[in-house]
Parts: structure tokens; C-alpha cells; sequence
């Protein structure tokens, strides 16, 4: 695993975000969160394109990489950090076509099969889940479970992402069955301190992640 995925990787979604997406990427920021995905399901390319540009224009000289979901030729234009697809997006190799070697290339997962293919792309890292139940997406594929994390784990050297009703009381079990970085939507932005709680996961992390190493 060459590429280091911070351990916090927060989705930003203007459909469920109660504020603007720019105050709380700052304040996400501000606790030490490295990472943060643009996902907007609904808004026009225009839309997404704008937000895209003010997301990375605010943060790409402190150092927080932003990453664009199911858009590369978006990623690409903006400069961002990397673009995230899924499964009836691009493939891996038609988005890195678009994005080139430099921006990162995630992919998500749902069951084996999808996983052994993307550990055969060149994707930097590989997203697996809904690991719980979650209520972010209207047609969700089915619970994996922690199990899924533990058998990704063993079949794969890519950093792996674990997504899906991932709260404060079930980080530490997910991080400590193998996964690098968890990807948290609703209980980040229907916190009512998102970051307090982006400190918790950050401090989770900061417990298991060297012990599972050691």
C-alpha cells in the first residue's frame, strides 16, 4: 500500500448538509481532516463544476485533497485532488484516462467479484460497503457487514475505504477489521457539532489504527 489515505474521509452532500458545504469544509479542516468529497447526486454540471472550483481553490494550498464524485472531466478542469466512481460510473482506467497519473482514483465496491476486479485497476484506493444499514442513497446495495472489511483486507494491498452507517461506536470495530479510512456522510453533517465529531473519529483512529500495525 504505497498510497497513505487519511483515516477520515468525510462526504460533503448539499442535499444533506444543513449549511453551506464551504463553512463546514472549514471547519472540518480546521480539526485536521485531510480529505473531503464533493458527492452532489442532484445538482446540474454547472453547479457541481462551481462548487467543485470554490472547494478546491479554498483548499488545495493548506494541504486537504478534494476529491470529486462520478465526475473526473470535473476533477480534471478544477484540479482536484481525485475522483471517486462507482460502479455504473466510468470504469477506473476510462477515469484515469481523464484524470491522469497525478489525481487519485477510487472506486466503490458491494460484494467480492466488484472488489477482485477494481484490486485489478489501477485505482489508488478501493471503497467497500454499506458496511451497516444507511439512509444516504435511495436504492442502497446490501449490508456487507464487518466481516466484508476483515475478507477485503485479506484480498487486497489498496487502501480500503469502509462507507455505510459508520458511526462514533462502531469506528473503532471497522478500523480494527483492516480498514484504512472511513467514510462518514450523515453522522458528520446531521451532527450538531460536526467537528467535535470529526475529532472523534480522528482520535478512534489515532487508538486503533497503530495497534492493528504493531
Amino acid at each position: 500500500m504505497s498510497l497513505l489515505l487519511p483515516p477520515l474521509y468525510p462526504i460533503l452532500d448539499p442535499a444533506l448538509s444543513p449549511r453551506p458545504l464551504l463553512e463546514l469544509a472549514d471547519e472540518l479542516a480546521a480539526t485536521g481532516v485531510k480529505l473531503l468529497q464533493l458527492r452532489d447526486k442532484r445538482g446540474t454540471a454547472r453547479a457541481v463544476y462551481a462548487e467543485a472550483r470554490r472547494l478546491v481553490e479554498r483548499f488545495a494550498p493548506p494541504g486537504v485533497r478534494i476529491i470529486i464524485n462520478d465526475r473526473p472531466d470535473i476533477a480534471a478542469m478544477v484540479g482536484a485532488g481525485g475522483v471517486h466512481v462507482g460502479q455504473e460510473d466510468l470504469p477506473v482506467e476510462a477515469a484515469r484516462a481523464i484524470v491522469g497519473e497525478r489525481l487519485w482514483v477510487g472506486v466503490s465496491t458491494h460484494n467480492i467479484e466488484q472488489l477482485r476486479d477494481a484490486d485489478a485497476t489501477s485505482a489508488d484506493y478501493v471503497a467497500i460497503g454499506p458496511i451497516f444499514p444507511t439512509g444516504t442513497k435511495d436504492n442502497p446495495d446490501p449490508v456487507v457487514g464487518v466481516e466484508f472489511v476483515r475478507a477485503a483486507r485479506r484480498m487486497t494491498r489498496k487502501p480500503l475505504v469502509a462507507i455505510g452507517g459508520i458511526t462514533v461506536e462502531s469506528a473503532a470495530d471497522v478500523f480494527g477489521a483492516g480498514a484504512d479510512s472511513i467514510a462518514v456522510v450523515r453522522d458528520l453533517l446531521a451532527a450538531p457539532e460536526p467537528a467535535e465529531r470529526a475529532r472523534e473519529y480522528l482520535e478512534i483512529a489515532a487508538s486503533v489504527l497503530p495497534r492493528r500495525a504493531s
